[in-house]
């Protein structure tokens, strides 16, 4: 079946947030992570059945949903899954924020690896816990884990979780099984919780490929929670809903609480919907997706290589989100960012954003039609070759 990634779609004046949060029409936001594609057809089909229904009240979760996410997760990623391990939520961010509520108390330390999702340092502040950073290492257009670091930062006391990314925001990585072996023994060893964003395990490129944590071994599952959402791969952020993976029995009642406590226990009845829909009948359309964002990313590589070599794109293992090293410009991240929303009025995200550790990078969302991306490029490069 043919789909279409190449059509605009006029997502201003829907109360987007992200191409309605700037009142400037001619900007062009490759900012927030969502994307600029209609939905796999498939998911908009089993809406519109429920839409027609015309009630929109409080929602059961069925057996049809939990019993989706467990084939989806056995069949494509060898991640066996207890629907009784399942708790649902409304976002990975919600989800995020109930654990680190459940297994730390205020004045903990939560180690996070540097340059990492924006949210991880909120979810943890806002939890009264301290940001642990594992800064990771960039040489060779890539990233890697400081094992020697992480040891050090694990074996301090007050630590109490290891959160993951996996695949990494913002830096594109795709954890390998050695890699994910090292830091869950490091974690463990030292009596820390492994807590793993997996939000973005959809969209990995060949030859690399995605492996839950949880998926290591019996004692990783156990020590481990997982959350997980198909919100990024089939662009549905909007109908929060997301799962947690916990098989500790102790810990899935503590996290339930959490997510009680914290009024994040309802759920969309349209999000239950979309995952069942995803998750049941979306490989062929997600297939199809994953080739046009990579082909988006070669795109960008090939125009900056081109017309703006002083930058530096790093590998793109996973997600749709490409991270550019602009140090040799000289200027900070924060510069670049406003420079480029005045002068080429395109909005990407600056490097610290995502940590000190992100100065002087930039991270661009490669996920709309080609044509609007090339658009976006043109009007960078034009302004950046004058810097």
């Amino acid at each position: 079946m043919e789909f279409d990634f190449d059509t605009p779609v006029c997502r201003r004046g829907t109360n987007s947030y992200k191409w309605d949060s700037e009142a400037d029409g001619d900007v062009i936001p490759l900012w927030v992570a969502d994307m600029d594609f209609r939905t796999a057809p498939v998911i908009t089909e089993a809406l519109r059945r429920r839409v027609d229904q015309g009630i929109f009240g409080y929602t059961r979760v069925p057996d049809a949903y939990y019993n989706a996410t467990v084939e989806w997760f056995a069949r494509r990623h060898q991640l066996e899954v207890d629907r009784n391990h399942i708790l649902y939520t409304s976002g990975v961010v919600p989800a995020v924020s109930a654990v680190i509520k459940a297994l730390t108390e205020p004045g903990d330390k939560v180690i996070v690896q540097t340059p990492v999702y924006n949210c991880f340092f909120s979810s943890i502040r806002n939890n009264g816990c301290e940001v642990l950073e594992n800064p990771l290492v960039y040489a060779d257009g890539t990233y890697s884990v400081d094992f020697e670091d992480l040891r050090r930062k694990a074996n301090d006391p007050k630590a109490k979780i290891l959160l993951m990314c996996n695949p990494h925001n913002p830096a594109g990585r795709v954890w390998t099984r050695d890699e994910l072996e090292m830091m869950g023994r490091i974690a463990i060893d030292n009596g820390l919780t492994v807590v793993s964003d997996e939000i973005h395990c959809e969209l990995v490129y060949e030859p690399y490929r995605y492996i839950p944590f949880a998926s290591i071994s019996e004692e990783f599952y156990a020590k481990s929670v997982t959350c997980t959402s198909p919100s990024k791969a089939f662009n549905t952020a909007g109908l929060q809903i997301a799962n947690i993976f916990v098989a500790d029995a102790h810990m899935r009642r503590a996290i339930d609480r959490a997510i009680n406590i914290n009024e994040v226990c309802d759920v969309n009845p349209f999000g239950v919907e979309a995952l069942i829909a995803a998750y049941t009948s979306g490989e062929e359309w997600l297939s199809a997706l994953k080739d046009y964002l990579y082909e988006n990313y070669l795109t960008l590589c090939k125009y900056f290589n081109e017309h703006c070599p002083r930058l530096s794109v790093v590998t793109l293992e996973g997600t749709y989100l490409a991270w550019v090293d602009c140090r040799a410009l000289g200027l900070s991240s924060e510069e670049l960012e406003r420079i480029l929303l005045k002068e080429a009025k395109v909005w990407i995200n600056g490097g610290t954003h995502y940590g000190a550790a992100g100065e002087g990078f930039i991270r661009i969302n490669l996920a709309c039609p080609r044509q609007l991306l090339m658009t976006a490029l043109e009007r960078m490069v034009a302004v950046l070759q004058r810097l």
